[in-house]
Protein backbone atom coordinates (compact mmCIF):
# COMPACT_ATOMS: atom_id res chain seq x y z
CA UNK A 1 0.00 0.00 0.00
CA UNK A 2 1.53 3.09 -0.95
CA UNK A 3 1.86 6.14 1.52
CA UNK A 4 -0.18 9.06 1.71
CA UNK A 5 1.45 12.00 0.54
CA UNK A 6 1.78 14.98 3.90
CA UNK A 7 -0.20 17.30 1.68
CA UNK A 8 -3.13 15.09 1.54
CA UNK A 9 -3.49 15.05 5.33
CA UNK A 10 -3.55 18.89 5.20
CA UNK A 11 -5.70 19.42 3.26
CA UNK A 12 -8.31 17.02 4.68
CA UNK A 13 -7.07 18.40 7.90
CA UNK A 14 -8.36 21.76 6.78
CA UNK A 15 -11.51 21.29 5.22
CA UNK A 16 -12.75 19.46 8.10
CA UNK A 17 -11.94 22.61 10.25
CA UNK A 18 -15.77 23.35 11.96
CA UNK A 19 -16.38 26.90 11.11
CA UNK A 20 -16.81 29.13 14.33
CA UNK A 21 -18.00 32.21 12.29
CA UNK A 22 -21.32 32.83 10.17
CA UNK A 23 -21.49 32.00 6.54
CA UNK A 24 -20.97 35.45 5.93
CA UNK A 25 -17.30 35.72 7.54
CA UNK A 26 -18.31 37.86 10.36
CA UNK A 27 -17.91 37.08 13.83
CA UNK A 28 -19.86 37.66 16.30
CA UNK A 29 -20.26 40.27 18.54
CA UNK A 30 -18.02 40.12 22.28
CA UNK A 31 -20.59 40.87 24.98
CA UNK A 32 -22.09 44.16 26.03
CA UNK A 33 -21.48 44.00 29.58
CA UNK A 34 -23.26 40.79 30.68
CA UNK A 35 -25.63 40.70 27.66
CA UNK A 36 -24.62 38.58 24.91
CA UNK A 37 -24.72 39.90 21.12
CA UNK A 38 -25.65 37.11 19.36
CA UNK A 39 -25.65 36.82 15.28
CA UNK A 40 -26.73 38.63 13.05
CA UNK A 41 -27.21 41.98 16.12
CA UNK A 42 -24.11 44.02 15.60
CA UNK A 43 -22.69 46.94 17.83
CA UNK A 44 -19.55 47.22 15.40
CA UNK A 45 -18.53 47.32 12.14
CA UNK A 46 -16.36 44.74 12.50
CA UNK A 47 -19.18 41.84 14.11
CA UNK A 48 -22.39 40.86 12.79
CA UNK A 49 -24.14 42.28 10.05
CA UNK A 50 -24.35 46.36 9.50
CA UNK A 51 -27.76 47.07 9.22
CA UNK A 52 -29.05 44.48 12.26
CA UNK A 53 -27.36 47.55 14.56
CA UNK A 54 -27.62 47.68 18.51
CA UNK A 55 -25.82 50.17 20.41
CA UNK A 56 -23.64 48.76 23.61
CA UNK A 57 -24.14 51.65 26.05
CA UNK A 58 -22.28 52.84 29.13
CA UNK A 59 -23.43 54.90 32.09
CA UNK A 60 -22.12 57.47 34.15
CA UNK A 61 -22.10 55.16 36.94
CA UNK A 62 -20.28 52.69 34.76
CA UNK A 63 -23.02 49.98 34.12
CA UNK A 64 -23.45 48.51 30.52
CA UNK A 65 -27.03 48.06 28.86
CA UNK A 66 -27.51 46.73 25.32
CA UNK A 67 -29.94 49.29 23.41
CA UNK A 68 -31.93 49.76 20.37
CA UNK A 69 -32.19 52.98 18.68
CA UNK A 70 -35.71 53.65 16.61
CA UNK A 71 -35.36 55.67 13.27
CA UNK A 72 -36.12 59.24 15.32
CA UNK A 73 -32.93 58.36 17.28
CA UNK A 74 -34.76 57.61 20.42
CA UNK A 75 -32.75 54.89 22.54
CA UNK A 76 -34.85 51.66 24.09
CA UNK A 77 -32.76 49.47 26.55
CA UNK A 78 -33.02 45.58 24.89
CA UNK A 79 -34.64 43.66 28.01
CA UNK A 80 -34.64 40.22 26.09
CA UNK A 81 -33.33 38.72 23.16
CA UNK A 82 -34.26 35.32 21.56
CA UNK A 83 -31.79 34.44 18.50
CA UNK A 84 -33.50 31.05 17.95
CA UNK A 85 -36.78 32.81 17.00
CA UNK A 86 -34.88 36.27 15.90
CA UNK A 87 -37.23 37.82 18.16
CA UNK A 88 -35.90 40.70 21.16
CA UNK A 89 -37.80 43.04 23.09
CA UNK A 90 -37.35 46.67 24.48
CA UNK A 91 -38.36 48.42 27.58
CA UNK A 92 -41.20 50.89 26.47
CA UNK A 93 -40.66 54.55 27.00
CA UNK A 94 -41.52 55.93 30.56
CA UNK A 95 -44.37 57.56 31.36
CA UNK A 96 -43.26 61.24 32.76
CA UNK A 97 -44.07 61.48 36.32
CA UNK A 98 -47.33 63.41 37.49
CA UNK A 99 -48.12 63.69 33.68
CA UNK A 100 -49.83 61.01 31.01
CA UNK A 101 -46.86 61.58 28.51
CA UNK A 102 -44.75 59.24 27.13
CA UNK A 103 -40.91 59.87 27.13
CA UNK A 104 -40.97 59.68 23.61
CA UNK A 105 -44.19 62.00 22.81
CA UNK A 106 -42.08 64.41 21.07
CA UNK A 107 -40.97 62.00 18.17
CA UNK A 108 -44.31 60.81 18.09
CA UNK A 109 -43.61 57.67 19.79
CA UNK A 110 -41.55 54.18 18.44
CA UNK A 111 -40.81 54.09 14.84
CA UNK A 112 -38.73 51.63 13.34
CA UNK A 113 -36.72 52.30 9.81
CA UNK A 114 -38.88 50.42 7.29
CA UNK A 115 -35.91 49.62 5.26
CA UNK A 116 -34.51 47.91 8.30
CA UNK A 117 -34.52 44.29 9.25
CA UNK A 118 -36.66 45.06 12.20
CA UNK A 119 -40.64 45.47 12.96
CA UNK A 120 -42.48 45.06 15.17
CA UNK A 121 -44.19 41.59 16.44
CA UNK A 122 -47.87 40.61 16.71
CA UNK A 123 -47.47 39.49 19.87
CA UNK A 124 -47.69 43.11 21.40
CA UNK A 125 -50.89 44.05 23.15
CA UNK A 126 -50.57 48.24 23.61
CA UNK A 127 -52.09 50.68 25.69
CA UNK A 128 -52.56 54.16 24.52
CA UNK A 129 -53.72 56.81 27.26
CA UNK A 130 -55.30 60.29 27.47
CA UNK A 131 -56.71 59.98 23.88
CA UNK A 132 -58.93 62.24 22.03
CA UNK A 133 -62.75 61.24 21.33
CA UNK A 134 -62.04 60.81 17.65
CA UNK A 135 -60.39 57.64 18.75
CA UNK A 136 -63.78 55.77 19.32
CA UNK A 137 -64.20 55.69 15.69
CA UNK A 138 -61.42 52.99 15.54
CA UNK A 139 -61.90 49.44 16.05
CA UNK A 140 -59.90 49.56 19.43
CA UNK A 141 -60.86 48.28 22.58
CA UNK A 142 -61.99 51.74 24.97
CA UNK A 143 -64.72 50.31 27.00
CA UNK A 144 -64.59 50.11 30.79
CA UNK A 145 -63.25 46.78 30.39
CA UNK A 146 -60.12 48.00 28.28
CA UNK A 147 -56.79 45.75 29.97
CA UNK A 148 -55.74 50.01 30.48
CA UNK A 149 -58.24 50.64 33.04
CA UNK A 150 -56.37 47.73 34.91
CA UNK A 151 -53.47 49.08 34.42
CA UNK A 152 -54.08 53.15 35.75
CA UNK A 153 -55.56 51.23 38.77
CA UNK A 154 -52.78 49.44 39.58
CA UNK A 155 -49.39 50.44 38.06
CA UNK A 156 -47.84 53.82 39.72
CA UNK A 157 -46.81 55.22 36.82
CA UNK A 158 -49.67 55.32 35.03
CA UNK A 159 -51.75 57.55 37.70
CA UNK A 160 -51.33 60.31 36.38
CA UNK A 161 -53.51 58.99 33.41
CA UNK A 162 -56.59 58.00 34.97
CA UNK A 163 -59.72 59.25 33.94
CA UNK A 164 -58.19 59.85 30.89
CA UNK A 165 -59.73 58.28 27.78
CA UNK A 166 -57.20 54.81 27.17
CA UNK A 167 -57.82 52.10 24.90
CA UNK A 168 -56.32 48.55 24.12
CA UNK A 169 -55.14 46.59 20.97
CA UNK A 170 -53.26 43.36 19.59
CA UNK A 171 -50.78 44.37 16.85
CA UNK A 172 -51.91 43.10 13.71
CA UNK A 173 -50.47 41.86 10.40
CA UNK A 174 -53.04 44.78 9.18
CA UNK A 175 -51.41 47.62 11.18
CA UNK A 176 -48.45 49.25 10.54
CA UNK A 177 -45.59 47.12 11.41
CA UNK A 178 -42.89 49.94 11.93
CA UNK A 179 -44.88 52.24 14.49
CA UNK A 180 -46.44 52.70 17.75
CA UNK A 181 -47.54 56.05 17.31
CA UNK A 182 -48.46 58.98 19.98
CA UNK A 183 -49.34 62.76 19.64
CA UNK A 184 -50.97 65.80 20.68
CA UNK A 185 -54.44 65.97 20.17
CA UNK A 186 -54.17 62.54 19.41
CA UNK A 187 -53.02 59.73 22.34
CA UNK A 188 -50.05 60.99 24.17
CA UNK A 189 -48.85 58.02 26.16
CA UNK A 190 -48.28 54.72 25.63
CA UNK A 191 -47.48 51.09 26.53
CA UNK A 192 -47.61 47.63 25.64
CA UNK A 193 -46.85 43.90 26.53
CA UNK A 194 -45.97 40.36 25.13
CA UNK A 195 -48.05 37.83 24.90
CA UNK A 196 -49.89 38.75 27.54
CA UNK A 197 -52.67 36.85 29.47
CA UNK A 198 -55.30 39.07 30.64
CA UNK A 199 -56.46 36.55 33.44
CA UNK A 200 -52.72 37.56 35.09
CA UNK A 201 -52.02 39.71 37.76
CA UNK A 202 -51.02 43.17 36.13
CA UNK A 203 -48.36 43.30 37.97
CA UNK A 204 -47.28 39.86 36.14
CA UNK A 205 -47.46 40.90 32.77
CA UNK A 206 -44.49 41.18 30.46
CA UNK A 207 -43.93 44.65 29.69
CA UNK A 208 -41.89 45.55 26.71
CA UNK A 209 -42.07 45.66 23.12
CA UNK A 210 -41.10 42.86 21.05
CA UNK A 211 -39.57 43.50 18.35
CA UNK A 212 -38.46 40.51 15.29
CA UNK A 213 -36.16 40.62 12.60
CA UNK A 214 -35.75 39.07 8.85
CA UNK A 215 -32.46 36.84 9.07
CA UNK A 216 -29.92 38.10 6.82
CA UNK A 217 -29.99 37.18 3.14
Amino acid sequence: MEPVPAAAFLFLFIIQLPSSSPSSGSPPCPKCGPTEVPYPLSTDDNCGEPSYRVHCSTSVNGSTSLEFMSADGIYYKILSIDPASRRLVVSPPSILKDTCLSSDLDSGGMRLDEDSPFNISTRNTVMLFNCSKNILASPLNCSSNSLCRQYEDSVAVARGCRGSLCCHYLKDSAMTSHRIRVRVGGCTAYTAMVNVNATEPVESWDYGVELQWAPPS
